[in-house]
């Protein structure tokens, strides 16, 4: 059955595989100059300018507690969507969209590679590996969504 089947853009923070429902997906950009921002939270690298759209860019591994990384040739900036804002999510690369069925993924454990289950959608299991499934839309609270959008 065609309505059980999810697709998730997969991306890497650190050695960790994550994904996120590609219908929350705007683009995967490259990395690109970024505006500081001041008196925002330390997750919050400042804003792009995407095709004349200021959109905030937030850095994914701050917001985990994540060791800092290098930028490099494959660090992405996901363009997605969260209650109606448009919002920038470094990662260090996008590497693919994979499908997977219901029946592939199991409930979040309550913390898993150090992130709170609050953020997470699930885990994907796809060819004996594991994929951490986010739930973009938790992961700002309201308030700094507000904060996000009055940028």
């Amino acid at each position: 059955m065609a309505e059980d089947i999810r697709q998730f853009v997969e991306f890497k923070l650190s050695d960790e595989e994550y994904g996120i429902d590609i219908l929350q997906v705007k683009t995967i950009e490259r990395m690109m100059p970024i505006t500081r921002v001041p008196k925002t939270p330390d997750f919050v690298e400042g804003v792009i300018n995407l095709r004349g759209e200021i959109v905030p860019v937030i850095d994914l591994k701050k917001r985990f507690d994540l060791p800092p990384g290098e930028v490099t040739d494959s660090t992405r900036i996901i363009i997605a969507s969260i209650d109606d804002i448009t919002v920038g999510m470094i990662v260090d690369a996008a590497t693919e969209v994979i499908q997977l069925s219901q029946d592939d993924i199991e409930p979040a454990p309550p913390i898993i590679g150090g992130i709170d289950a609050n953020y997470l959608d699930g885990v994907g299991k796809i060819d004996g590996r594991l994929l951490i499934l986010l739930n973009v839309a938790k992961l700002l609270k309201p308030q700094e969504i507000n904060q996000l959008a009055q940028m």
